[in-house]
């Protein structure tokens, strides 16, 4: 996602510099006396893309100071940080993976392609328990108690969709909470410790949870359009994951809410049959993937006033730009 920003600003050469660092805390982590764990480890390094939890982590601890974000303002807590939010983040990817099925990401074989499911549940595992180590290493009981709240609510959110997979009633509510819960909660906790560790004000700090939160429902509304959408050379990972596995998301539900009992009679023996070409072709020509791209939209929009929280600075420019590319992104 960083590719999106102009790169002859100053503070783009400074968060470049600053991922670089959090990429060799991430590597000296994972480090095993063993040479097949970091075989493995190796491997899930290359599902590292975006970085977009320990860029928005980065940018905004650089917004609660403001100009001139010369990255002085970066300190190694928030590195460390950084590197806790994207290993467990890396760990769902895993995860979900195997959850998923999925034999294809970053345009590479999986995990649980190569290595067979077991494997990627246990390495999976193994960036959760180095996240909390790592996490443990900076004497702060509050981060590990935030971060572990996080990821107790980010299971919760997978285990309400698992129970929900095939579920031809599925509201949108519902929906929200799922993707507040796996996704959202994640995000926004990249943005609430950027600005904890910086000292920022309670308002400054709720306003870039709220930021983050928004960005991340956003996301996974545009994560789940393409694999709807695009074809797997695109988007860089195996898609048509959501049909094939009964996940019903936004664009399915909009049509579904409105459609007359004929349409979505017609709808669920597509859905059951698994007839991905048949879905889209309906959900396009119904505008419910408009609907569900505008909705996106607007929750960059709203999550994008909360940034009038912080000073006028580079870095809050840097986020807008970066909540922007959250929908218009194609990988």
């Amino acid at each position: 996602m960083l590719q999106t920003l102009p790169q002859h600003l100053q503070i783009a050469k400074v968060l470049h510099s600053e991922l670089e660092k959090v990429e060799v805390i991430f590597s000296r982590q994972l480090e095993s006396e063993l040479p097949f764990v970091n075989e493995l480890t190796a491997h899930v390094e290359r599902y590292r893309g975006k970085m977009l939890r320990p860029t928005l982590l980065l940018l905004t601890a650089m917004a609660v100071e403001g100009d001139p974000c010369d990255g002085s303002s970066i300190s190694a807590r928030h590195r460390t940080i950084a590197t806790v939010l994207e290993m467990i983040h890396m760990a769902t990817l895993v995860h979900d993976d195997v959850l998923d099925e999925a034999d294809f990401r970053r345009r590479g074989a999986t995990v649980s392609s190569l290595r067979g499911n077991e494997m990627a549940v246990m390495l999976g595992d193994y960036l959760i328990s180095n996240a909390f180590h790592l996490c443990s290493t900076e004497g702060e009981s509050s981060l590990n108690e935030l971060i572990g709240s996080v990821t107790n609510m980010v299971c919760e959110g997978e285990l309400l969709q698992l129970s929900n997979r095939d579920n031809f009633d599925l509201d949108t509510r519902t929906y929200y909470e799922i993707l507040e819960r796996k996704t959202a909660v994640l995000v926004g906790a990249c943005c609430r410790l950027g600005a904890v560790i910086s000292n920022a004000p309670d308002a400054v700090v709720d306003a870039a949870d709220r930021f983050g939160c928004g960005l991340g429902v956003a996301f996974q509304i545009q994560d789940d359009l393409l694999d709807l959408m695009e074809d797997r050379d695109t988007v860089g990972k195996s898609t048509g994951r959501d049909l094939d596995t009964g996940k019903l998301t936004l664009p399915v539900l909009l049509y579904l809410k409105k459609a007359s009992l004929e349409e979505r009679a017609e709808m669920l023996r597509i859905l059951e049959s698994r007839e991905n070409a048949a879905m889209r072709r309906v959900l396009v020509d119904s505008g419910a993937v408009a609907a569900a791209y505008a909705r996106a939209e607007d929750l960059v929009s709203q999550a994008k006033e909360e940034l009038a929280a912080f000073p006028d600075s580079s870095a809050r420019h840097l986020l807008q730009a970066l909540a922007d590319a959250v929908v218009t992104r194609r990988s």
